[in-house]
């Protein structure tokens, strides 16, 4: 953040605002893990806030401090249309375009808040008031401690507002394995475990609490798992039978597509997901090196995100959604041979 944009959050929370924190449709870790903790920083300078999700996101999130106040859009609709209509103040975090609200995308367009945007993702949009948009920051909780640092707020940073911090870094880095983690990150995290964060126990919290059922269904996505050697290249399918079969819960899913790249000589992974409900197949792709899956996806795919981590989507069929990018992936065999 620059010093103007600074001042010009400083000067409008200075004032009682009726605040609403707004994450991405189908939140993950470092969505959850950033608005619970604004939520909470804002909370101890006494404004009034309220969390709303534009839908449900993964149980093995449910556990964060603070979590209980998320109002989900769909579920909670009457309360959280009024929290959003009230609104004065909006903070989007962990997106950049507010199309990624879903169905609340209409409602945001039409109101008359301030915006503050707090997002790390490629090709922002001009929708908020203030920006704080960085591509080389690890996360949007890591921003979010920039944030509470910039707003001279480090003092109140405690357990609970760590713990949410903590958890967005460590999954959005993929346990501080990807390019993005930084020696600043590590710092920060530090200061995290310092003021409350207990490190193991949120990794527990998010990794190591499995179902037999999403277990059953990673055995079945690795069975259907395909190498495509000359292009450096594994994807993997899910159909709305298999996922029905192993009783999907949302979330179950999380994580699968990086099995992939654990192959030798993979440096492009993909999973294909489909959802009937939506008439859509999701698609994750993840990469190393320099190959960048933000530009396939925004090509190809409808989606972006990251040069090493995206999503898109295909309203295809399945078996022709992956005819397509079987044909599209060799006009990338120089690019994905380095």
């Amino acid at each position: 953040m620059n010093l103007a944009d600074i001042t010009a959050v400083k000067s409008i929370l200075s004032l009682p605002q009726k605040i609403v924190i707004v994450p991405h449709k189908n939140p993950d870790g470092d969505a959850m893990g950033s608005c619970l903790a604004l939520y909470a920083f804002l909370k101890g300078m006494g404004q009034t806030v309220h969390v709303v999700a534009p839908n449900d996101y993964p149980k093995f999130l449910k556990w964060l401090p603070g979590n209980e106040h998320v109002l989900n859009f769909e579920r909670e609709n009457n309360e959280a249309l009024a929290a959003l209509q009230e609104a004065t103040v909006i903070f989007t975090l962990d997106f950049n375009d507010l199309s990624r609200c879903g169905q609340m995308e209409p409602i945001l367009k039409a109101s008359n808040a301030d915006f503050i945007m707090i997002d790390h993702h490629q090709q922002p949009g001009d929708y908020a008031l203030v920006a704080y948009s960085d591509v080389c920051m690890s996360s949007t909780c890591e921003m979010v401690y920039n944030f509470i640092e910039y707003l001279d707020g480090l003092d109140s940073l405690d357990k609970d507002i760590a713990t949410n911090i903590y958890a967005g870094i460590m999954t959005d880095t993929g346990s501080f394995k990807y390019r993005s983690t930084s020696s600043r990150t590590h710092r920060v995290v530090a200061d995290l475990i310092d003021r409350g964060a207990d490190n193991m126990d949120i990794h527990r919290q998010v990794f190591d609490t499995n179902s037999p059922s999403r277990l059953h269904l990673l055995g079945v996505a690795l069975s259907n798992m395909v190498i495509l050697s000359e292009y450096c290249t594994a994807y993997i399918t899910l159909t709305q039978e298999e996922l029905d079969q192993y009783d999907f819960k949302k979330g179950d899913t999380e994580g699968f597509v990086n099995y992939g790249l654990t192959l030798e000589g993979i440096i492009f992974a993909v999973i294909f997901i489909e959802n009937r409900e939506e008439g859509i197949i999701k698609i994750s792709f993840r990469s190393v090196g320099d190959f960048s899956v933000n530009e396939f996806a925004r090509e190809h795919f409808n989606g972006g995100g990251h040069d090493n981590a995206a999503g898109g989507r295909s309203e295809d069929s399945m078996e022709v959604t992956i005819d397509r990018f079987t044909t599209i992936l060799k006009n990338y065999k120089s690019k994905l041979n380095p």
